[in-house]
C-alpha cells in the first residue's frame, strides 16, 4: 500500500518512508522493484474496475455501452524536464500527458503516458482494444484532439461507433458519392467526392490492418502514427482517409439532426473533465510535477494515480448506494434523480498526513458487515441533538 501510494500521490519512495512507520526506504524500494510493474498495475486496476461496474448504483450512472477519453497535462520538473516536450496549448512549460479512457459508469479503465505534443487521435483505439476489464463500450466520445479520418475508419471496421465532439462545425465539409449538385440543400457543405476506386484497390490491405490491430499483433497507436507520417505517398493511408471521410460525413449528418447525440457526447466528456479534477487533487505532491526521466517510471506514476482514483470511485459508489438505500427508507427517490449523482467527490478523503496501517485495530460492531457507519445529515444531526 505504501509503495502504491508513493506512485499515485506522486510522493516518491523516500518521502513515503518518512510519512509511514511500517517500512524503511530499502523495504519500499525492494517491494517496488519486485512487485510493482505494468502487469501488476493492470491486474489490480482490472479487479477494481470490474467490481465498480458490478455495483447496482453504477448501472444508474450509465448503460455501460459508452466511454470517453481525454488527455491531462502534467508539468515536468527536475530530471523530467529533459525527457519532456513543450506544447504551446498548455503554456511554455515542458510536460507530458496522461491519456485516460473512462466508461459511462465513471470507471477509468485504461491510462497511458503520451508526449505533450503527440496526437491524441493515435491513442484512442489502444484503450478500447487493449484494456483487461469487463467494460464493453461500443460508442466512444472524444474532444477535438481525438478526431481524425483514420480513427473514424478504423473504429467503424472494428465495431465501435466513434462520436467525437466536433470542433469548429461551421468549417466542416461533407463528402458524397455523386456530384454536389445532386444534393441542392447540402451543396454548400460538400467539399468533394469519395474515391471509391481507391478504397476498392486497397480493401484487402485495410482488412489486414484492422485484423492486426484487433488481435494485438501491432498496436493501434503505432499503425496510426505510421499512416499519419506519409498520408499522401501511402496508398493505404489515402484509402483509409477516404473511408474515414465517408464515416465522418454520416456522423456529421447525425450530429446536426440528433440533439440527444450532442447532449450525450457533452455529458460523457464532462465526466472525463471531472475525473481529471479528482486526479489533479490526488496527484498533489512535488507540486504536481512529473520528475521522472524514464518512460517506465512515468507510466508507473500514471498507473498508480489511476489506481488510486479508481479506488476512490469504487469507495464512493458503494457508500453512495448505502446512503441512497437509507434515504429511500424515508423518501421516494427516482432513478432520474440518482443519474445526476457522481462518485468523483473527494472532500471526505484525507490526501495528506501520516499513513498508518495497523492489523491490531479492533473491529467494532458497526464494522462487522465490512462497512463504516454512515454519517448523519446535518438536519438529522440537529434534530437528534
Amino acid at each position: 500500500m505504501a509503495s502504491l501510494l508513493a506512485d499515485g500521490l506522486n510522493l516518491g519512495l523516500t518521502r513515503m518512508a518518512e510519512a509511514c512507520s511500517i517500512a524503511s526506504l530499502s523495504q519500499l524500494a525492494w517491494t517496488a522493484d519486485w512487485h510493482i510493474r505494468d502487469e501488476t498495475y493492470a491486474l489490480a486496476l482490472r479487479r477494481l474496475i470490474n467490481q465498480q461496474q458490478r455495483e447496482p448504483l453504477a448501472a444508474v450512472f450509465g448503460g455501460g455501452s459508452a466511454s470517453s477519453s481525454d488527455g491531462q497535462f502534467f508539468r515536468a520538473g527536475g530530471f523530467g524536464r529533459e525527457a519532456s516536450s513543450i506544447n504551446a496549448h498548455y503554456g511554455d512549460e515542458p510536460g507530458v500527458k496522461f491519456y485516460t479512457h473512462l466508461s459511462d459508469r465513471y470507471a477509468p479503465f485504461h491510462t497511458k503516458v503520451i508526449a505533450a505534443t503527440a496526437s491524441e487521435a493515435a491513442h484512442v483505439l489502444d484503450g478500447l482494444l487493449y484494456h483487461q476489464s469487463e467494460v464493453a463500450a461500443r460508442r466512444h466520445h472524444t474532444d477535438g484532439g481525438g478526431d481524425s479520418d483514420h480513427v473514424f475508419a478504423l473504429c467503424s471496421l472494428l465495431g465501435f461507433q466513434f462520436a467525437p465532439r466536433i470542433p469548429d462545425l461551421k468549417s466542416r465539409r461533407l463528402y458524397s458519392f455523386g456530384k454536389a449538385a445532386a444534393y441542392p440543400s447540402l451543396e454548400p457543405l460538400i467539399a468533394g467526392r469519395i474515391n471509391t476506386a481507391l478504397i476498392r484497390a486497397h480493401w484487402p490491405e485495410i482488412l489486414r490492418v484492422a485484423a492486426s490491430i484487433h488481435t494485438g499483433t501491432v498496436a493501434a497507436s503505432l499503425i496510426l502514427r505510421q499512416l499519419a507520417s506519409y498520408p499522401r505517398q501511402n496508398g493505404l493511408a489515402a484509402a483509409l482517409r477516404e473511408l474515414g471521410r465517408l464515416e465522418r460525413t454520416l456522423f456529421t449528418l447525425d450530429w446536426l439532426g440528433d440533439v440527444e447525440l450532442r447532449r450525450q457526447t457533452s455529458r460523457e466528456l464532462n465526466k472525463g473533465e471531472t475525473r481529471n479534477s479528482l486526479a489533479r487533487a490526488v496527484f498533489i505532491h512535488r507540486l504536481g510535477e512529473i520528475r521522472d526521466r524514464t518512460y517506465e517510471n512515468q507510466q508507473h506514476r500514471a498507473s498508480g494515480l489511476n489506481l488510486l482514483v479508481t479506488a476512490i470511485i469504487l469507495w464512493n459508489t458503494r457508500y453512495l448506494e448505502r446512503a441512497v438505500a437509507a434515504l429511500c427508507q424515508t423518501e421516494d427517490v427516482s432513478d432520474q434523480l440518482l443519474a445526476h449523482l457522481s462518485p468523483l467527490g473527494w472532500e471526505h478523503v484525507n490526501l495528506t498526513g501520516d499513513y498508518i496501517w495497523s492489523a491490531e485495530r479492533p473491529v467494532t460492531e458497526s464494522h462487522r458487515d465490512g462497512f463504516r457507519p454512515l454519517r448523519a445529515a446535518p438536519d438529522t444531526a440537529r434534530k437528534a441533538a
